[in-house]
Parts: structure tokens; C-alpha cells; sequence
């Protein structure tokens, strides 16, 4: 089947129609800022809903719609735990970090930085943000751009320079302001887009199944798991690893990365930006559950329908051209009676009796997928033009997409995911522009500028970074799963800052020198920690916050005091 014919005209102009609407409009309405506070800050006029809807809207990248359902598609509703942490930070975010922003009206998080320690700690910290959020941007724009290539058979590198162009056009256009308005528009188009997901799925289920009927299957399958108290460190998401790693980078995150603070920074009043994070707090946990959710349900769906060995499409085209296609179609047959004995189980209904047999069915095919992946990665072995990724988690629902919703509902749901893209990677090309032009260029300008002269500047460092994000898009390869390298991105560097900025905001004896050599040791250790695979990645978070933090403290009396710290005594 050709995926590309599942796109029919309505689709495209669905998703047209939502794609330039979204551009023309963030253009238009901030076409007239003309100063840095209009441009960075949004004017500082923006309301709690706004600022809600926009932190919503960065934090739900692309990424987030097409992974999660996979996610929960081949290991159930465990992940949602790794949000347990959120309303947590957001509540300490406001209390904390909130009234000290607005209070000394900085641009960037990092401006804080200066004044509690020196400018090299400030640089640090701007720079070890830049690093990750660039990376990060990269991976944003590749993740719908692979959605398109298995849809369109369009090739990666076109996809990922016309993604990154469009959100380009309107965040150099508007800034912050633009990102803002339209990130409203485009949370509207997702939830909706979600919902009417959700109901389809539903809908074409066999009529004898129930919403209870479907959960029973799913819990069967051991995709209904939710909580995990366990404290075994090789197991990635439990409720421990959610609300202690999980707060430590969501604090991180909303309350040291520019990408999110830039939000709440707009904000009218300390008021509004609280409102706006509480607001995120409340529904940003449900908002996960219920994707994680869509995926299970997908799930269900594949339990009455044919599915593929493999979601991977590009896989599946390639292995039919080597000399394991007979080995593959061997795997393919087994698989289908496997699935065959299910419809059988299930033909009337679901009995709690028919929890074991069901069980061992999967068992099996989990056994047939692990042996299709392992021809897949010998494929990809002897291929040395290009990567072929065996793991399909980004595949599963686009693959429901493309082959299951009417005309018109597809090109929703594509818009749904470039929707998503578009805010994400809006919000961390406006923030890493303004870090760059507001922490590292202003900061080392001598002679004074005009503030047109730092809008403009902040638009051309809007578009290199544009551009740099679009050259990592085009090199990327996918992981394990994109929202968690995503994830794994900012665990490496986000303990760190949120260190330094505890440190700033609690521990007034520890002075610059000392953050700054911590911050540099901590770094390089949290670096080998992963590579060298010792803890889950949530972890860092904690370990990354806890070793800058100590380091710092012992260093701080061993270290001579500079001439700054001499005079801030």
C-alpha cells in the first residue's frame, strides 16, 4: 500500500489551511514590535490563559503526539508517572522563582544569575542551556519531519528545512508576542484533534465492546498499569523516579530553561504568570494521561484489526529486497495467526478466565517482534547508506492514522502533529535568540546600542539558530523512542542549572568562583554517569541539582575571594 495515497485532497487542505493560518496570523499581529520589551517579553501584557495555553504548547512538542501513543502502545500507561513531579515544581516555581523574576524585571533567567554571583556564571549557565535546548530544537523539527516522510515519501532533509522555514517566518517576524498568540491557536487544534481521535478509535471497535470492555483487555495485556512503587533503579518510570526525579527537572525546566520562563515572563503581573502555571499544573498530568490513554486504545484497536510486524514502514520496504525476506515473511505469518487466535478469544467479549491465555499470546508475539528487529538491525548493519530503525514506537500512530480515520480527519490529525512541532520549536528558537543576544552579545557589547538595534539582533540570532536546528534535524537518527532522548537531553544538563539557581536563591555564603568550578565538575560527572549507564536517566536530574550544590559548599572555603566577592562582603 502506498501511504502517500491515504492523503486525499480535503486532507490537504486541512492541513494547509491550518499551517498558513497559523504563520500569516503570528506574522500579522505582532507585525509592529518595536522595541526589546515588546519583542522578547511580549509587551509584558499577557494573560494567566495565554500564559497557561503557552507553556502547554511548548512543553507539547511534536514529540509528545507521536511517541507517546507508541509509548504506551508497547509498555502500557507507566509513563505518565514521569509527570508525577509537575505540580510540585509549579507550585515551588511560583512561590519562588516567580516574584524574584518579575521583581528584578530580567529578560532571561540567567540576568538573575549575574547579580547574585558574576557574569562567567551567568555565561555558564546561558551556554549549558544553549547547548541542550539547540540540540533539543533539532530533534522537534526531525520528529514531524519523519511523520511526512513515511506520508508524502518525501526525503528527511526537504522536510526538515520546510518545517524549520515556517516556524522561522513568524518567530523572527514577531517574537515573543507571536509565539504566544498563536501557541492558543494551535492548543485548540491539538485538543481538539485528540479528541476526535479518541472517539474514532472507539467507534470502530467491534460492538460488543465496551469502553470497560476494551480497558479489561488492555489491563489483560498489562497495559492498564499506572503506578509502580518499586525502587529498582533499572526500571525507568516508577512513582519514586516521577515525583523526586520528576520535580527535580520539571523545576529545571519551567523554572531555569528560557524556552518556558520566557513564557510566564510576559506575563501582565506575578499574578497572571502564577495563574498561568497553576493552570499548566492542573492540566498537564491528565492532559498525558489521557494520550497515553489513545495509545492503549490503539492497542485495543490492533487486537480486532490486522497490525504489521513492524510499524516501520521504511523497515518493512527494505527487508523484502535482501536475503532475509523469507525468514521475515516466516515471522509475519506466525504473527498473523497470533493475532487470528486473539480475534478468536475475544470474539465474544472478554473473560476474566482468558487473562493467562491472552497473556501468553502477546508473550509470544512480543518474542516474534523482538527476533523481526533483530533481522531489521542486521539489515541495518550491512546497509552503510542509510539507517534503518528497527524500534517503530514513532510509527504506531501515524500508522492508525494514515490507515484507519476518513478524509478530511487525517489531515487534522497531521496538522494536530505540526501543530505541535511549530509551538515547541517556535518557543526554543524565541528563547535560545534571546539568551544569545540578552546574556552573551548585550553582555559583552561595550558601547550602547539602540533597542532597535537588539531586536534586530535578536531576530538574525532567531534565525541562525533556526538554522542550526534544522542542520541537527538533518542529522539526526532516531533513538529508542524521541520523547525520551528528548528527555535523556535535558537530564544531562538540567540538575546542573537548577543548582546554581538553588544555590543563588538559598545558600548566600556560596559566591561565583565556587558555583562556577562546581558547575564545570558536575557537569563532566553527570556526563559519565550517563554514558556509563549507572543510573536511569530521571535520576540526573537529582544527582546533577544535589553535586553542584555540594561541591560548591566545600569549595567555597578553600577558594581565595575575587575582588567581586570582596565588595559583595
Amino acid at each position: 500500500m502506498e501511504v502517500a495515497s491515504k492523503l486525499h485532497a480535503i486532507d490537504w487542505v486541512v492541513l494547509s489551511a491550518t499551517l498558513i493560518f497559523i504563520v500569516a496570523y503570528g506574522t500579522y499581529v505582532t507585525r509592529k514590535n518595536a522595541n526589546v520589551t515588546d519583542y522578547i517579553k511580549g509587551g509584558n501584557d499577557t494573560k494567566w490563559w495565554t500564559i497557561g495555553l503557552s507553556v502547554m504548547a511548548t512543553q507539547a512538542s511534536a514529540i509528545t503526539f507521536l511517541s507517546t501513543p507508541g509509548q504506551a502502545f508497547h509498555s502500557g500507561m507507566g509513563f505518565v508517572q514521569f509527570y508525577f513531579g509537575l505540580p510540585i515544581a509549579m507550585v515551588i516555581i511560583c512561590v519562588v522563582f516567580i516574584p524574584i523574576y518579575h521583581k528584578l524585571k530580567v529578560y532571561t533567567a540567567y540576568e538573575f544569575l549575574e547579580g547574585r554571583f558574576d557574569l562567567k556564571t551567568r555565561s555558564l549557565a546561558a551556554i549549558l542551556f544553549l547547548i541542550q535546548r539547540g540540540l533539543a530544537a533539532g530533534i522537534t523539527i526531525f520528529a514531524p519531519a519523519i511523520i511526512l516522510s513515511a506520508v508524502l515519501g518525501w526525503d528527511l532533509l526537504t522536510l526538515n528545512v520546510i518545517i524549520g522555514f515556517l516556524v522561522i517566518i513568524y518567530t523572527v517576524s514577531g517574537g515573543t508576542k507571536a509565539v504566544n498568540v498563536t501557541q492558543k491557536q494551535q492548543m485548540i487544534i491539538i485538543f481538539i484533534g485528540m479528541l476526535i481521535a479518541f472517539f474514532m478509535i472507539m467507534s470502530q471497535l467491534p460492538e460488543n465492546i465496551t469502553f470497560t470492555n476494551a480497558l479489561e483487555i488492555a489491563g489483560a495485556s498489562n497495559k492498564m498499569e499506572v503506578l509502580d512503587f518499586s525502587f529498582d533503579l533499572s526500571n525507568r518510570y516508577t512513582v519514586w523516579t516521577g515525583i523526586l526525579g520528576g520535580t527535580f527537572l520539571m523545576l529545571s525546566y519551567f523554572g531555569t530553561d528560557q524556552s518556558q520562563v520566557q513564557r510566564y515572563l510576559s506575563g501582565k503581573s506575578v499574578r497572571e504568570s502564577q495563574l498561568g502555571l497553576i493552570f499548566n499544573g492542573l492540566l498537564k498530568v491528565p492532559m498525558q494521561f489521557f494520550i497515553l490513554l489513545i495509545g492503549v486504545m490503539v492497542f485495543v484497536f490492533y487486537q480486532f484489526n490486522p497490525s504489521p510486524l513492524n510499524f516501520n514502514p521504511t523497515a518493512n520496504n527494505e527487508i523484502v529486497k535482501t536475503k532475509y525476506a523469507q525468514e521475515y515473511k516466516e515471522l509475519e505469518a506466525q504473527h498473523i495467526e497470533l493475532e487470528n487466535t486473539k480475534k478468536a478469544i475475544f470474539a465474544d467479549g472478554f473473560q476474566a478466565n482468558e487473562k493467562t491465555m491472552v497473556q501468553q499470546i502477546n508473550k509470544a508475539d512480543l518474542a516474534l517482534k523482538a527476533k523481526s528487529k533483530a533481522i531489521i538491525d542486521k539489515i541495518d548493519e550491512e546497509n552503510t547508506l542509510d539507517k534503518i530503525e528497527s524500534n517503530d514506537k514513532d510509527y504506531v500512530f501515524i500508522h492508525f492514522i494514515l490507515n484507519n480515520l476518513p478524509r478530511g480527519l487525517i489531515g487534522l490529525l497531521l496538522a494536530v502533529i505540526l501543530s505541535a512541532a511549530m509551538s515547541s520549536t517556535a518557543s526554543e528558537l524565541n528563547a535560545l535568540a534571546s539568551t544569545t543576544a540578552m546574556d552573551l552579545y548585550k553582555r559583552n557589547v561595550k558601547e550602547e546600542k539602540s533597542d532597535e538595534h537588539y531586536v534586530k539582533a535578536s531576530k538574525w540570532f532567531t534565525l541562525l539558530w533556526g538554522l542550526m536546528a534544522i542542520s541537527v534535524a538533518c542529522v539526526a537518527n532516531l533513538f529508542e523512542n524521541l520523547i525520551q532522548v528528548v528527555n535523556i537531553i535535558g537530564s544531562i544538563f538540567y540538575g546542573n542549572v537548577l543548582g546554581i539557581f538553588l544555590l543563588a536563591f538559598f545558600i548566600k555564603f556560596v559566591k561565583g568562583n565556587a558555583v562556577f568550578m562546581a558547575a564545570l565538575i558536575t557537569q563532566a560527572i553527570i556526563i559519565a554517569v550517563y554514558f556509563l549507564d549507572w543510573l536511569p536517566y530521571l535520576w540526573l536530574n537529582l544527582l546533577g541539582c544535589f553535586l553542584v550544590m555540594m561541591i560548591a559548599i566545600v569549595l567555597q572555603p578553600l577558594i581565595p575571594k575575587s575582588k567581586l566577592e570582596l565588595k559583595q562582603t
